[in-house]
């Protein structure tokens, strides 16, 4: 089965093609609905979604609610900055990533109940999908302040329903180790909860750099037939989803360098095969980055098999490997 790709160039990809840029933020008549409060005491958090690409796809509510907030939390100010200025949109922003947040959790709860109106975004898509804002998040809600959120672009559910893979049920995983000891450690986790009864589609952010050593260790942990889809630039002019078994995909990434921001399905398992081939798949997988010890511990966990049982394998393996490797 080869790979298959499609691409779609979007025609709106420039917004001031698809929007009047002096059109007004608010509906006509309508008041907005926001975390905010208009007579004093305390306010609270908006989370507001943000377009994965495509500016264009950025709804009036959120202008409306970034446009009337006191603050914008950001990852990174200067890509807010281009979002703020296409909508004319001048409120303050600050900065507030994996690095600060803890720190700057308590002064920002303060400020909220201080009447500080604030809404928090992410570079792309909604906030604290493999994103910062977590930890506010929950401070909000021990904090009883208002909070809502205004919905929107998601690259996971955009390459989900672009992957042609079965979209219920799903998980999203966020972004997988970078290492590949520790992604193949990770894999093996999941691998164990397929055969424990997990049926779904799998999904991740990658970075390009990494896309094809990770699903050369998907192939290894899942096997190379395993239904695969890698989306990139989705919303973009470039939008691209290319489709077919991970090994095939892995084989064509390690050839193909690709570019731009990836997500990374993987489709359900099917019917399970024989546990004296999925145990060994499992340890030859593992002897690769583990000791003997190690291997046969995560590979028990994995198939769900007495250790002293696997154990006694991974020994046997690792002398078939130390001897063709002679």
């Amino acid at each position: 089965m080869c790979a298959s790709s499609s691409r779609s160039s979007s025609a709106n990809n420039r917004p001031d093609e698809a929007y009047d840029r002096t059109s007004t933020l608010h509906s006509e008549g309508k008041a907005s609905r926001h975390a905010f409060s208009s007579s004093g005491g305390a306010a609270g958090l908006t989370l507001v979604a943000t377009p994965i690409g495509n500016l264009g796809d950025f709804s009036l509510r959120g202008a409306e609610a970034l446009a009337e907030a006191d603050l914008i939390l950001c990852e990174d100010t200067r890509m807010t900055a281009r979002l703020l200025s296409d909508r004319n949109i001048t409120t303050r922003t600050e900065a507030l990533h994996e690095h600060n947040e803890r720190q700057r959790v308590p002064a920002l709860i303060e400020r909220m109940q201080n009447g500080t109106r604030m809404a928090l975004v992410s570079d792309a898509g909604m906030p604290l999908m493999s994103d910062p804002g977590f930890r506010l998040v929950r401070a909000v809600i021990e904090a009883d302040l208002p909070l809502t959120v205004i919905p929107g672009p998601n690259a996971a559910l955009t390459a989900l329903v672009l992957s042609g893979l079965p979209p219920h049920p799903f998980m999203f995983i966020g972004f997988p180790p970078p290492r590949s000891a520790a992604r193949k450690e990770a894999f093996a986790k999941l691998r164990a909860a397929e055969r424990a009864g997990l049926s779904a589609t799998l999904i991740w952010h990658e970075a390009p750099h990494r896309l094809a050593d990770t699903l050369a260790d998907m192939a290894e942990v899942f096997g190379e037939d395993r239904p695969c889809a890698v989306g990139r630039e989705l919303t973009k002019r470039f939008e691209e989803v290319k489709r077919g078994p991970v090994g095939t995909l892995a084989a064509f990434y390690a050839e193909t360098a690709p570019r731009g921001e990836i997500t990374l399905l993987l489709g359900p398992a099917e019917a399970e095969e024989s546990s004296v081939d999925d145990l060994d798949t499992t340890l030859r997988s593992l002897l690769s980055t583990h000791s003997v010890k190690d291997a046969a511990a995560l590979a028990a966990t994995a198939i769900g098999l007495p250790r002293r049982t696997v154990y006694a394998r991974a020994l046997e393996l690792a002398a078939e490997l130390k001897n063709s490797a002679d």
